[in-house]
């Protein structure tokens, strides 16, 4: 139940990333934005790492430290970059459509790579939810998804989509505690992102209050808690179970632009309904008959 509940929070705080990012990236590069937001992250998630997990981290970088670099730049560097340069040319909302295809590719790559099962009634869910999702961004219209023309932004997402599928799917096998795995990707993306800051002009000089506002946001909520609350969730229950919550991500979004001033329609509740329902049964689903599989290889 606390993964759930975790994974809720995660996608929800996520759905505000899409919004405030479209918003923040009009005054911030990709490259700036991402190095703030993890730089800032990083001085939240280190104490917390070393009161929840006490990690030595010395013994942990050394030997460790290549598949933690490599989720930090694909988790931390790929992902961010890919999707605030998306956000440049797309949506929130179409981002969130091509997010919507994320729990697909996860769930592809962990049956090929980890050799997760996939039952009749988990695919079931996860169809539904998948409709959800394209019922809310369609507005009820489900012919539009294929008259829909992806632009640069949409292509990037898809890229993006497969980018945090291998940091999940990394992610669950890698023999470090969640907080400190986080912690330690993020120290080392950080590092690798330093020499090419020199690229680009220093940029927070002249920001609005309601920019610091987005920046500060996306700092803490979608970067600390968010990646915190997909690690401790995706280690106990495994990066497909956890990937069909993604599918909220589309749903937040929706009512989050709701409270921001935007309408909520008719579809968007049916979707929404139906996102939940998929949910639920691909979820249930995947706890029940994959938990025996996930034991024996402990």
């Amino acid at each position: 139940m606390r993964e759930k509940i975790f994974l809720v929070l995660a996608n929800l705080f996520w759905a505000g990333n899409y919004l405030f990012g479209k918003y923040v990236i009009a005054e911030i590069s990709p490259l700036w934005l991402t190095f703030i937001r993890w730089s800032v992250a990083f001085l939240f998630l280190l104490p917390i790492s070393y009161f929840l997990e006490r990690p030595r981290y010395g013994e942990i970088m050394k030997q460790f430290w290549l598949p933690l670099s490599i989720t930090g730049i694909l988790g931390i560097i790929g992902y961010n970059l890919l999707l605030y340069g998306a956000l440049e040319y797309t949506s929130p909302m179409n981002a969130a459509i091509v997010n919507a295809l994320n729990p697909a590719v996860i769930v592809i790559l962990s049956y090929f790579l980890l050799k997760e099962r996939m039952t009749f009634v988990n695919v079931v869910g996860f169809i539904l939810s998948l409709v959800g999702v394209l019922f809310i961004l369609t507005n009820g219209h489900l012919q539009w998804i294929f008259q829909t023309s992806y632009n640069r932004g949409d292509l990037m997402m898809l890229i993006a989509g497969v980018v945090w599928a291998l940091y999940s799917i990394i992610g669950k096998k890698l023999a470090v505690p969640p907080i400190t795995a986080t912690t330690c990707s993020v120290f080392f993306s950080v590092i690798l992102l330093l020499p090419f800051l020199l690229l680009q002009p220093f940029p927070l000089a002249g920001l609005s209050g309601k920019e610091w506002i987005g920046i500060s946001y996306i700092c803490l909520f979608p970067s600390v808690f968010s990646f915190l609350f997909w690690n401790l969730s995706v280690k106990k229950v495994g990066p497909s179970y956890a990937g069909i919550y993604l599918n909220l991500i589309a749903v937040f979004t929706a009512i989050i632009t709701f409270l921001l001033g935007g309408k909520i329609s008719a579809p968007q509740l049916i979707g929404g309904a139906f996102v939940l329902i998929g949910v639920y049964l691909a979820t249930n689903v995947r706890k029940t008959e994959a938990s025996p599989a996930k034991d024996a290889s402990m």
